[in-house]
C-alpha cells in the first residue's frame, strides 16, 4: 500500500512534468487576473486527467483512487486552485459514469473525459450548505420535461462548463425527495451571477447559478427521481479525498520552498537550517503533511476496494490533511519571515488557495460528526 508501483511512478513523473511547465510558471499570473486556463485544463484532458477514475469505455482512463490522489498531490504542488476544479470536474465525470444509463454515458462522457467540455456540480444553495437535504431547488415534472427553479451558489466554473449537475427537490421528503439532473449550457432560463470576489482560487471562476423555468429533458435524470442525495454524498466521499490531496500537494510545496529558504538564508553568523528550534518546527510540518498522505492513501484505497469504512475514513483523510495543509503553509509564512508575506515568494497565495479546503466537500466540522457517526441530512 505505501509503495508506489512502476505504473504509479510513472503517473506521478507524468503529472508533476506536466505540472511544472504547464501550471507553475503561469500560476501568480492567473491568480491576479483570475484567468481561468480553458487551453491548458484541455491539455490535461488529453493527458488523461479528465476522467481519472472513470472506465475505459467512453474514454476515462480508468484509474483508482489511489491513482487520483497521486495525480492531485503533483499538480497541486504547482497550483492548487487548477488542481481542485480538475478534481470537482472528476466528480463531475464520475457521477455520470458511475450512475448514468448507457445512452447518457455514450453522450457525456467522451468530451467531459477530454476536458473539451467542462462539468459543475450545483448542490450548495444559498440557505442550503453543511445542511445540504434542505435545498430547495425544484425540479417539477411536466410531461418529458423537467421544469427546475432555484439558485445554487459558490458553483466552481460556473458560466465556463458546458454540463452542470443540478441537485433538485422532486418531493417534499427531506433526503429522500432529492434528485440529481443534468443540465447543458444554454438552454433558457439557465444564468450565471457574478464572478465570486474570493480569498483564493482566483484562477477558477466561482458564480451563483440561477434556473428559471429550466426545461430539461426527463432523460436527463441520473438514477431515480429520489436518489440525488445518495448520488451526492458519495460523490463527496471521492472529492473530499483528492481536495485533501490538493491541500497535501499545496503544503507540501510550501515546505519544500521553507526548507531551501532556511539553508540558504543567513542570521547570525549560520545559516537558519542550523537553528535547532527551526528543525523542530520543520519536523512537525513533515510530520504533519506524511500523517495526511498515509490516511488519504487508506481512505482511497477504502473506496477502491468498496469497504464499509470508506465514509468515515474519507472524512478523517479529509480533516487531517487540509487541516495539515493550510498549518504547514500558515507556517512557512512564518519561518520566511517577512519575505513570507511577498508575492513574489508564492507562498500567501497557496495559503489563501488552502483555506477553502477546510470548507468546501463538507466543512471540518461536518467531518467531526461523520467520524463520530452522525450522518448529516438524513432525513425525512
Amino acid at each position: 500500500m505505501f509503495d508506489l508501483s512502476d505504473d504509479q511512478q510513472a503517473i506521478v513523473d507524468m503529472v508533476a512534468q506536466f505540472a511544472a511547465e504547464e501550471l507553475a510558471p503561469h500560476s501568480a499570473e492567473w491568480d491576479e487576473t483570475k484567468h481561468f486556463p480553458l487551453d491548458v485544463l484541455r491539455a490535461a484532458g488529453e493527458l488523461g486527467m479528465g476522467g481519472i477514475y472513470a472506465a475505459e469505455e467512453h474514454g476515462g482512463s480508468g484509474m483508482s483512487r489511489t491513482d487520483a490522489v497521486l495525480i492531485f498531490e503533483q499538480l497541486a504542488k504547482a497550483d492548487p486552485t487548477i488542481a481542485a476544479y480538475i478534481s470537482i470536474h472528476n466528480m463531475v465525470v464520475w457521477m455520470i459514469d458511475s450512475f448514468g444509463n448507457d445512452e447518457q454515458r455514450a453522450a457525456w462522457v467522451p468530451s467531459l473525459a477530454s476536458m473539451e467540455t467542462l462539468g459543475s456540480y450545483c448542490l450548495t444553495e444559498p440557505g442550503a450548505g453543511s445542511d445540504a437535504a434542505a435545498l430547495a431547488t425544484k425540479a417539477v415534472r411536466d410531461g418529458d420535461e423537467y421544469v427546475l427553479n432555484g439558485t445554487k451558489s459558490f458553483i466552481s466554473g460556473a458560466g465556463a462548463s458546458g454540463l452542470y449537475i443540478v441537485m433538485a427537490r422532486t418531493a417534499d421528503t427531506g433526503s429522500k425527495g432529492i434528485t440529481a439532473i443534468v443540465v447543458p449550457e444554454g438552454v433558457p432560463g439557465l444564468s450565471f451571477g457574478a464572478n465570486e470576489k474570493k480569498m483564493g482560487w482566483n484562477a477558477q471562476p466561482t458564480r451563483q447559478v440561477m434556473f428559471d423555468d429550466v426545461r430539461v429533458p426527463v432523460s436527463n435524470r441520473l438514477g431515480e427521481e429520489g436518489s440525488g442525495f445518495g448520488i451526492a454524498m458519495k460523490g463527496l466521499n471521492g472529492g473530499r479525498v483528492n481536495m485533501g490531496a490538493c491541500s497535501l500537494g499545496g503544503g507540501q510545496a510550501a515546505f519544500e520552498k521553507t526548507v531551501t529558504h532556511l539553508k540558504e538564508r543567513e542570521a547570525f553568523g549560520t545559516p537558519l537550517i542550523n537553528q535547532q528550534a527551526l528543525l523542530f518546527r520543520l519536523a512537525d510540518m513533515e510530520t504533519e503533511l506524511e500523517t495526511a498522505r498515509t490516511m488519504l492513501w487508506r481512505a482511497a484505497d477504502s473506496l477502491d476496494r468498496g469497504k464499509p469504512d470508506a465514509v468515515k475514513l474519507c472524512a478523517m483523510a479529509k480533516r487531517v490533511a487540509t487541516d495539515a495543509g493550510f498549518n504547514v503553509a500558515n507556517e512557512a509564512i512564518q519561518l520566511h519571515g517577512g519575505y513570507g508575506y511577498l508575492a513574489d515568494y508564492g507562498l500567501e497565495k497557496i495559503m489563501r488557495d488552502l483555506r477553502v479546503h477546510q470548507i468546501l466537500e463538507g466543512t471540518n466540522e461536518i467531518m467531526r460528526l461523520i467520524i463520530e457517526g452522525w450522518p448529516p441530512h438524513e432525513r425525512g
